[in-house]
C-alpha cells in the first residue's frame, strides 16, 4: 500500500477520458466546467466505494459546479461525510509539511453554548494571540455562540479573517482580541516520553497529532529509545487524532508490531466490486530498524479519534493486547484516494480496510475498553500525571483494569461524551485529519 495511492493516482490521470454527459467516454480531459463536473462524474462511477448506488444516468448540466455534483452523489450514502474536493497545493502542504492557512486550534462543545479549546498549535495565530486548552469561547465578532449556530453555523464563521475572539480563561478571566489567519504548522507528535511506573516498569508515550509524513522521521527517534530502554508496553495518545495517511499509519504498525508480527497480516484493503480484482491489497507487517517488542498498546482516544487511529488500532489488536481508555472512537474504516485535476483534488472514499481477523465494522467507533471510560480534563494538559486518561492508562498496565478515577466535584469513571453538536469536520484535510481552525 505504501505506493499505491501515487500508483493509483498515475494510472487514472494518464489512462482516464471523459464523456460529454451521456453517452461512452472519449476525448481528453480539459479545465472547462463542463469538462470538470465530467471527470468527478466518471471517477465516482469508476472508483467510489459506494458506486453500486449511483444513479445510473447522471446528467452534469443538472449542476452548477463539480463540487455541487459532488455533493449531490455522495448523498446516496448517508454516513459518506469524506468525500470532497479542494485545492490540490494545499492539500499537497498538508499531508507533505503539515502546513495549512488558519487560526490554529481545535475545539470541542460541551454544552449547546459551551465551546472549548481542545488544543492551540505551538507558534500558530491563536497561540500568538493568547488563545490556550481549556479556554471558552464567549463571543466571536461580538456575537454568542447561541447566535452564531442559530444562523450560519461556527465553520463559517471561522474562515472569517480577521476575527474577534471573546475568551474566558478556566481562573475566570475575560479577554478579547483579535486574530487573523496565517499559516500554521502542525507538530505531528507534540511530544513523547518514557514514563517509569514503578517496581523497575517502563512505559513508552507518544501523542500523535495526525498521520502526516513529517512524523514519519520522529518515529525512528521515538522507537530506537523505546527499544534500546527494552520497553513492551505503549500509550499512544490518539485523542484529537482524526486519521490522514495511510502510509503513516502503515510505519507506525511496523514499529509497534514489526518485531512480534513480522510478515503476518497488519490490514486488508478493500475497493468496491469494478475495482477489487486489481487493486484490493493485503498489508503485512514488515521488521523495520527500530521495529519494538511490543507486549500491550493502550490507546487514548475520543469520538474525535477516526481514520488512521483506528485503522492502527483495530490492525493491531489481533497480535498484541490492546487496551482503549477515555472514549468509544469515532467509527470510519474507510478511506479517500486522490485524484489531482485543474490544481484541485477529488479524494472520494474508496475503500474500506480490516484487520487481520476480517473485522472492520466498527461505522460506530471502536468501543472503549470495560470500565476505561476517562473524561478528557480541559483544564489539565495533555498528558498530565493527573490527566484522567493517563491515570486510567497506566492503571490498565498496572493492573490489567482502569481504576476509578475521583474528578472535581465529587464526579468519578464519566460515561461518554454527552451528545451536544460537535464539530463538522468535513471540508480540507486538516480540518477533517486534525480538526484544526
Amino acid at each position: 500500500m505504501r505506493t499505491f495511492t501515487y500508483l493509483l493516482i498515475f494510472t487514472f490521470l494518464t489512462a482516464c477520458s471523459i464523456s460529454d454527459g451521456d453517452g461512452g467516454r472519449s476525448g481528453s480531459l480539459s479545465c472547462s466546467n463542463k469538462d470538470q463536473k465530467i471527470f468527478v462524474r466518471d471517477a465516482m462511477l469508476d472508483w467510489y466505494f459506494w458506486n453500486d448506488l449511483l444513479p445510473a444516468n447522471i446528467k452534469v448540466s443538472d449542476y452548477s459546479s463539480p463540487e455541487e455534483l459532488l455533493a449531490e452523489l455522495i448523498r446516496v450514502q448517508p454516513i459518506d461525510s469524506y468525500s470532497y474536493i479542494g485545492s490540490a497545493e494545499a492539500d499537497a502542504q498538508f499531508f507533505g509539511e503539515g502546513r495549512f492557512e488558519g487560526f490554529g486550534f481545535s475545539r470541542r462543545h460541551l454544552a449547546a453554548d459551551d465551546v472549548r479549546l481542545t488544543r492551540v498549535f505551538s507558534g500558530s495565530p491563536a497561540d500568538m494571540g493568547g488563545l490556550a486548552r481549556g479556554q471558552r469561547i464567549l463571543m466571536l465578532n461580538g456575537r454568542t455562540i447561541t447566535e452564531i449556530e442559530a444562523a450560519e453555523g461556527l465553520n463559517a464563521v471561522f474562515d472569517t479573517t480577521p476575527l474577534e475572539f471573546t475568551m474566558r480563561e478556566p481562573n475566570g478571566n475575560e479577554f478579547t482580541v483579535s486574530i487573523a489567519h496565517d499559516i500554521v504548522t502542525i507538530d505531528p507528535v507534540p511530544q513523547w516520553r518514557i514514563i517509569d511506573a514503578g517496581g523497575g516498569r517502563m512505559v513508552g508515550y507518544l501523542e500523535l497529532s495526525t498521520f502526516i509524513s513529517t512524523a514519519d522521521p520522529v518515529f525512528d527517534t521515538i522507537f530506537a529509545d523505546f527499544r534500546a530502554n527494552g520497553i513492551s508496553d505503549v500509550i499512544i495518545d490518539l485523542r484529537y487524532n482524526s486519521g490522514g495517511l495511510v502510509s503513516t499509519a502503515e510505519l507506525l504498525g511496523d514499529f509497534l508490531g514489526g518485531d512480534v508480527a513480522e510478515n503476518l497480516i497488519f490490514s486488508k484493503t478493500l475497493f468496491n466490486d469494478d475495482r477489487a480484482e486489481q487493486y484490493n491489497e493485503v498489508e503485512f507487517f514488515e521488521f523495520i530498524a527500530n521495529s519494538m517488542s511490543l507486549s500491550r498498546l493502550v490507546v487514548i482516544a475520543t469520538q474525535g479519534t477516526a481514520s488512521a487511529s483506528e485503522l492502527v488500532t483495530n490492525s493491531m489488536d489481533p497480535h498484541v493486547e490492546v487496551a482503549i481508555v477515555g472514549d468509544r472512537t469515532f467509527g470510519k474504516p474507510v478511506g479517500q484516494v486522490g485524484f489531482e485535476f485543474c490544481e484541485k483534488i477529488l479524494r472520494p472514499t474508496a475503500f474500506q480496510t480490516v484487520n487481520a481477523n476480517d473485522f472492520g465494522d466498527y461505522f460506530g467507533g471502536l468501543p472503549v475498553t470495560a470500565g476505561c471510560a476517562a473524561a478528557d480534563d480541559l483544564n489539565l494538559a495533555v498528558g498530565d500525571a493527573a490527566d484522567p486518561n493517563m491515570v486510567a492508562a497506566l492503571g490498565y498496565l498496572d493492573t490489567g483494569g482502569c481504576p476509578v478515577i475521583s474528578l472535581p466535584g465529587g464526579q468519578s469513571k464519566p460515561g461518554l461524551e454527552q451528545g451536544f453538536p460537535q464539530p463538522d469536520l468535513r471540508g480540507p484535510p486538516w480540518r477533517e485529519f486534525a480538526g484544526a481552525y
